[in-house]
C-alpha cells in the first residue's frame, strides 16, 4: 500500500505509487463529453470511474457536509462524492477524487477546499483529491496533464458537442428509437480507440471523424411534426448536469419537445477569451497571454471544422461561431461580465432565438450571483428585443419542489404550443408535416 504524503500546508497528495493501485472517482455533468474523458485517462494509466449514483440520499450527503448556503454544484459534487465513498462499492484506502478548479471569480474555486473539508468531517481524510485545473493551482506527482493527453481531452469535447448537438435534433424525429443512443455508444467507442493508438486528436482526423459522424446520424431515419423548440442555458453544471436540473432534458423530451443546449466549446473559447483581455486591459505575463491566444485559435480551428461538417447538411441546423455569438451582445451587455457563464449566458439565449429556439430555460442554482445579472436579470431586455423570446428562469437547489419547478416549465411550453398552433393555422409555421427524411 502507498504511504500517504503530504505538503507543507497539510494537503494529502496523490502520488506516483497511488497511480498504479488507486481507483480515480470522477463527478458526472456532461455524458457523452465525459465518458470519453475518462477513457482518455484510462488509456494512460489511470484507473477511474465516472459516478452516476443520483438518488435523494445524493443531496443529503452533500446537506450533511456542505452549509446549505454554498453554490448548489458544489453540494451535488461534494454529496456525490461521499455518498459513493459511503456506499461500500470502493475500497477507501485506495481511492481518490478528481475536481475540476476554474481558477475564476466564481465559487467554483473553491468546491476542491469544501470538498476537503466534508471529507475529514465525513471521515475520508485519507482519501487524497486531485485538482484538475490549467491555471496551475495545485499539483501532484502522481496525476499530471500531458500535451498529447490535452490534445485528446480537447478533441474529445468538440466530439462531445457534436454528437450531443446532432442527438438533440434527431432523437425526437427518429422513426426507428434507440437508433440515436446506438450511434452514440458505437462512436464513443470508436474515437476511444482511436485514442489508445494515438490517433483522433489530430485537426485532420478530427474533421475526418466529423464528417462520418454527421454522415451516421443523417442517414437516420426521420419523421417531422410541429414540435415546440426549446434551449436550455445556464450555469455550467445545472445545464449540463441531470443531478443538478432534475433530469430536465428527459422531462423536456417527455413534452414532445426537441432540445438545444450550447455546447462546451463556447464556454471554453470564452474563459479563455477572458484571460486574452484581462492581460490586454489589466497587463501580466505575456507568456500567458501567448498561450492563451494559442489556446483560443486551436479552440477556434476545431469549432470551425464542426461548423463546416454541418454547413454541408440541410438536415442538420446551423451553428454561429464564438465570434458571431459574442457580436450579439454587443451594446446590450457589457464584456466585463464575465464571473461564471457572464455575458455568454446573454448571448447563448440570443444565439437560440436566432436559431429559432424561441423557447428558453435559464437553469440556475439559487443565489448564483453571476446567473441572476447575465441571466435572469437580462430576460427583460432580450424580450424587448425580440417578442416572441418566451424565457422562464428555473432557480435549483435542496430546498426547490421538482414538481413546482416542471408546472413553470409547463405555463412556458403551454404559450408555446399555443404559438406553434397558430403558426400552423396560418401557415406560417417551418415545419413540414409528416415529412420523411
Amino acid at each position: 500500500m502507498s504511504d500517504l504524503r503530504y505538503d507543507k500546508f497539510g494537503r494529502l497528495l496523490f502520488t506516483k505509487e497511488m497511480k498504479k493501485e488507486y481507483t480515480i472517482l470522477l463527478p458526472m455533468m456532461l455524458p457523452i463529453h465525459f465518458k470519453m474523458i475518462k477513457n482518455i485517462f484510462n488509456c494512460y494509466g489511470y484507473k477511474t470511474m465516472l459516478l452516476e449514483n443520483s438518488s435523494h440520499k445524493v443531496i443529503d450527503e452533500g446537506l450533511k457536509y456542505v452549509h446549505n448556503d454554498t453554490c448548489y454544484p458544489a453540494l451535488l459534487v461534494i454529496g456525490q462524492f461521499i455518498d459513493a465513498l459511503k456506499s461500500g462499492k470502493y475500497d477507501v484506502t485506495k481511492t481518490a477524487l478528481m475536481i475540476t478548479q476554474t481558477g475564476g471569480g466564481c465559487r467554483a474555486s473553491n468546491y476542491i477546499h469544501l470538498l476537503r473539508k466534508a471529507l475529514k468531517k465525513a471521515g475520508f481524510q485519507n482519501v487524497p483529491v486531485i485538482s484538475l485545473n490549467l491555471s496551475g493551482l495545485e499539483k501532484n506527482s502522481g496525476f499530471s496533464l500531458t500535451l498529447p493527453m490535452l490534445k485528446k481531452i480537447m478533441s474529445s469535447l468538440v466530439y462531445g458537442d457534436m454528437l450531443m448537438f446532432l442527438k438533440n435534433q434527431i432523437f425526437p424525429y427518429e422513426i426507428n428509437h434507440g437508433k440515436c443512443t446506438a450511434l452514440i455508444d458505437y462512436w464513443t467507442d470508436k474515437l476511444t480507440d482511436q485514442f489508445k493508438i494515438g490517433k483522433g486528436s489530430s485537426l485532420k482526423e478530427i474533421k475526418l471523424n466529423l464528417e462520418k459522424i454527421a454522415h451516421d446520424f443523417s442517414k437516420i431515419e426521420t419523421k417531422i411534426t410541429p414540435k415546440v423548440k426549446v434551449g436550455i442555458v445556464g450555469e455550467i453544471y445545472i445545464k449540463y448536469s441531470a443531478l443538478g436540473n432534475n433530469y430536465l432534458e428527459d422531462f423536456l423530451m417527455s413534452q414532445g419537445c426537441e432540445i438545444c443546449v450550447p455546447g462546451i466549446i463556447n464556454f471554453m473559447l470564452f474563459k479563455v477569451d477572458n484571460r486574452i483581455e484581462d492581460v490586454k486591459i489589466y497587463g501580466g505575463n505575456i507568456i500567458k497571454k501567448f498561450v492563451a491566444t494559442a489556446l483560443f485559435k486551436y479552440f477556434e480551428k476545431m469549432e470551425k471544422l464542426m461548423i463546416d461538417t454541418l454547413s454541408h447538411y440541410s438536415k442538420f441546423s446551423q451553428i454561429k461561431n464564438y465570434r458571431q455569438t459574442k457580436k450579439l451582445v454587443n451594446g446590450i451587455i457589457g464584456y466585463g461580465n464575465k464571473m461564471g457563464e457572464g455575458w455568454l449566458l446573454t448571448a447563448e439565449m440570443l444565439e437560440l432565438i436566432e436559431s429559432g429556439f424561441e423557447n428558453i430555460i435559464c437553469a440556475q442554482p439559487f443565489g448564483c450571483l453571476p446567473n441572476h445579472i447575465c441571466g435572469k436579470g437580462m430576460i427583460r431586455k432580450i424580450r424587448q428585443i425580440n417578442k416572441n423570446a418566451n424565457i422562464v428562469a428555473v432557480d435549483y437547489d435542496p430546498g426547490s419542489s421538482k414538481v413546482n419547478q416542471e408546472n413553470r416549465i409547463k405555463l412556458m411550453l403551454s404559450l408555446a404550443k399555443e404559438n406553434i398552433k397558430l403558426k400552423v393555422e396560418n401557415g406560417t409555421n417551418d415545419f413540414k408535416e409528416e415529412q420523411s427524411l
